[in-house]
């Protein structure tokens, strides 16, 4: 038998399944080829896929924000407990708790280091004052020595030249001195200033510390932003982050309380079908949980990107379709089965994929009368294709190669008048 249409699309399971059954059947009774017929009517292109109910919105239950303050140092945090995925609560009520080791150590060693800092405020605090102490008492005696030797002026002016000119010299290098002293003092006391400031800056820095590490231990037990159900949130992974699991300054977020009145569900189309899927194209949405409901919906978001499925290999593409209308029975992560309408014909005809052969990129059929065709073909789906030119409706059509197929010559598709 010659290659099927080379049309990109796999035959359907259901149309396997009958050819199946019909040739079985036929091989135990008569030999006649099978056959089937051009039929009429609307026809749709959809693909199939796989997906799981996520929030459009959600409002994040996250940890303490101060735990991203770079001075505290907490890289990451256990959950020690959390509320049943699914429970409903109030703004307020508890959600989970976080473990504190950590954060207790990094307390102690906060406190450490600030029972540190109030030593070298005092240290310093006592050294400045007992230099400029010193310093003061320097000063008086210069204050004396000066008056000292304004005393031997005045009493030198009885004395030789030479005497009174000593007496003047020393005088001046009193004066000199105490000059110095005073600026030398200035001195000093801005310089104990500034190391005052930088220890009190120190210390102040570390008491903000300690009291913002009092502040998150008081916050490792999360309590909910608002009302909502609490869903677990999924890490990278894919794991739902739950009891065990760990949140840091990165990714403070605990779980989510989504906003159940719009939901959308993500999937993943192969990059065979993805050229055929885009925005706003209709899409009928079931929930794998209550078999006999369906949603309509629409594509939304398509990914430019793919991404390489973990444990297939596979390159799919993201895309989002949102739920039309909302049933309170639906919950995230729930599984869905997408059916995404690519394409739709009104009133064209129609043939089973299988009864459709190709040859140097001609393809034809095998008719009763008056033998083997040349078709027109148009767009596909899982079981059939359109037949754009080269037949009629209801024209019959076989299934199978007949015997005598060798022998027969393909009939061109006659052209339209121009």
């Amino acid at each position: 038998m010659k290659r099927k249409v080379g049309i990109g699309i796999a035959l359907g399971v259901g149309g396997v399944l009958a050819l199946i059954f019909l040739v079985e059947g036929n091989s135990q009774g008569s030999r006649e080829p099978l056959i089937t017929h051009v039929r009429k009517g609307d026809f749709r292109v959809p693909v199939h896929t796989t997906g799981e109910l996520q929030a459009k919105r959600s409002v994040e239950i996250r940890g303490p924000e101060a735990m991203q303050n770079r001075t505290l140092r907490i890289r990451e945090v256990k959950i020690l407990d959390m509320v049943e995925e699914g429970t409903v609560v109030d703004s307020g009520d508890y959600v989970a708790r976080l473990d504190k080791t950590e954060a207790l150590s990094e307390l102690k060693d906060i406190e450490d280091d600030l029972a540190k800092r109030k030593s070298d405020y005092i240290k310093t605090k006592l050294d400045t004052a007992m230099q400029l102490k010193k310093l003061r008492n320097q000063l008086i005696d210069l204050e004396y020595s000066l008056e000292e030797h304004k005393i031997k002026v005045k009493q030198s002016q009885y004395e030789p030249p030479a005497t009174q000119r000593q007496a003047g010299i020393e005088l001046e290098r009193a004066r000199r001195e105490l000059r110095q002293a005073r600026d030398n003092y200035q001195l000093e006391i801005e310089q104990a200033k500034a190391e005052m400031n930088e220890v009190s800056i120190n210390l102040a820095k570390q008491q903000r510390r300690k009291r913002k590490m009092e502040e998150v231990l008081k916050e490792f037990t999360i309590r909910a932003p608002r009302d909502g159900m609490v869903i677990y949130k999924k890490d990278w992974n894919g794991q739902k982050r739950t009891t065990g699991s760990t949140i840091s300054p990165w990714d403070l977020t605990v779980a989510t309380l989504p906003d159940l009145t719009s939901l959308i569900s993500k999937t993943y189309v192969n990059e065979i079908d993805i050229s055929k899927v885009e925005t706003g194209q209709p899409v009928k949405i079931g929930v794998d949980a209550f078999p006999g409901e369906q949603y309509p919906g629409k594509v939304t978001d398509v990914a430019n990107i793919g991404q390489e499925l973990r444990s297939t290999g596979a390159k799919v593409f993201e895309v989002l379709i949102t739920l039309n209308e909302t049933d309170s029975i639906l919950r995230p992560s729930m599984t869905t089965s997408n059916e995404i309408i690519t394409g739709s014909y009104r009133d064209v005809m129609y043939l089973p994929l299988e009864a459709v052969h190709s040859k140097d990129s001609i393809h034809y059929v095998y008719t009763t009368n008056p033998g083997k065709k040349q078709v027109i073909v148009g767009a596909s789906n899982e079981n059939h294709v359109i037949i754009r030119k080269g037949l009629r409706e209801n024209q019959q059509v076989y299934l199978s190669v007949p015997e005598d197929a060798q022998e027969m010559e393909i009939i061109p598709v006659k052209e339209s008048p121009v």
